[in-house]
């Protein structure tokens, strides 16, 4: 079979499209001929050795995201299982760039006619994660909500789970491509952070109303700037800094304001298998209900994953980056 293979840290060049022995499953694993496999821009600081820890070994094939068919199971395993069509997040850094993957079957979830592949991929690995965010922000119908990266996987769902709670949404995107595409999310107001005095447009637009909750991925100046909407007594819900750092908070924040920080994943919840499992399936869930609907960016083939990879960090993208083997 063909798989990215990379024996070094570094720029997408380290991404290697080799021809590699097949894998085969395990006890209690099963093998998913690869369909579809999720890119994702933690993928990309794996890449670079920045990545969460532990950092992985190498040589490796990257990938954590995928969806097919199951052609193979191991010891252990119901044949019952071959032939059916499944998502699985296989962990870290764990094999997912490849045509054909091996993971327990405990990981796998089946997928109803009405769940493409594609979307399959974006829900198990970013939906589970915007559920996440959802469980810790509980949202109203009396909240103001502003999302920054709205443009993005993440906050692409965030966007329509705080107009579907019936929530005042406000989408913060750059660039007039992500900006027209939050509109069409059903955000109430959408606007550019990328140019000057977005925040004064945003009062203004706002009239009376004052953000109750930010959603916060990007960090830097735009989640600073949010930050300084942020009405007295607000929520600031923060899972990430793609701007390269996190927002810096003071004890006037939390005590002079009354704003409580919060992060969007409980470390308990991502070290317990079982309620990462039931985000998956949640995720799953309401995408399969229509509720959310993740964008897909763009699809490479997989001997094109370095050429996502540079996409993803140059932020072309919007939603889902996915490649085919």
């Amino acid at each position: 079979m063909h798989a990215i293979r990379q024996y070094e840290f570094g720029a997408p060049e380290t991404l290697r499209y080799e021809e590699v022995a097949d894998p085969h499953p395990a006890q209690g694993q099963v093998r998913i001929a690869v369909s579809t496999a999720g890119v994702h821009l933690i993928d990309t600081a794996i890449r670079r050795g920045e990545g969460p820890p532990p950092r992985p070994e190498l040589p490796m094939t990257p990938g954590r995201e995928v969806a097919g068919v199951i052609d193979e199971v191991g010891d252990g395993v119901a044949d019952e299982w071959l032939g059916k069509r499944v998502v699985a997040h296989l962990g870290f850094a764990s094999g997912g760039y490849a045509e054909r993957a091996v993971v327990s079957v405990e990981s796998v979830h089946e997928l109803p006619p009405t769940v493409s592949d594609d979307v399959a991929v974006a829900m198990i690995g970013t939906g589970r994660t915007a559920t996440a965010i959802l469980d810790t922000a509980q949202l109203t119908s009396d909240d103001v909500a502003v999302i920054t990266g709205a443009g993005g996987g993440i906050g692409m769902l965030l966007v329509q789970a705080a107009r579907n709670a019936g929530a005042t949404t406000v989408g913060l995107a750059g660039g007039a491509a992500k900006v027209k595409l939050v509109d069409e999310l059903g955000a109430d107001i959408a606007l550019d952070y990328n140019e000057n005095g977005w925040t004064d447009r945003l009062r203004a637009q706002l009239g009376h109303r004052t953000p109750t909750i930010v959603f916060d991925g990007v960090g830097g100046k735009y989640g600073t700037g949010a930050l300084e909407l942020l009405g007295d007594g607000g929520r600031m819900v923060v899972f990430g800094w793609s701007a390269g750092e996190p927002v810096q908070f003071d004890s006037m924040d939390v005590f002079g304001r009354g704003i409580a920080v919060l992060p969007g994943i409980d470390r308990r919840v991502v070290r317990d298998r079982t309620s990462m499992r039931e985000l998956e399936s949640r995720a799953l869930a309401a995408a399969a209900e229509g509720d959310l609907k993740p964008g897909v960016s763009a699809k490479f083939a997989l001997r094109e994953a370095a050429e996502a990879h540079r996409a993803l960090e140059s932020r072309a993208t919007v939603g889902k980056v996915l490649l085919i083997p």
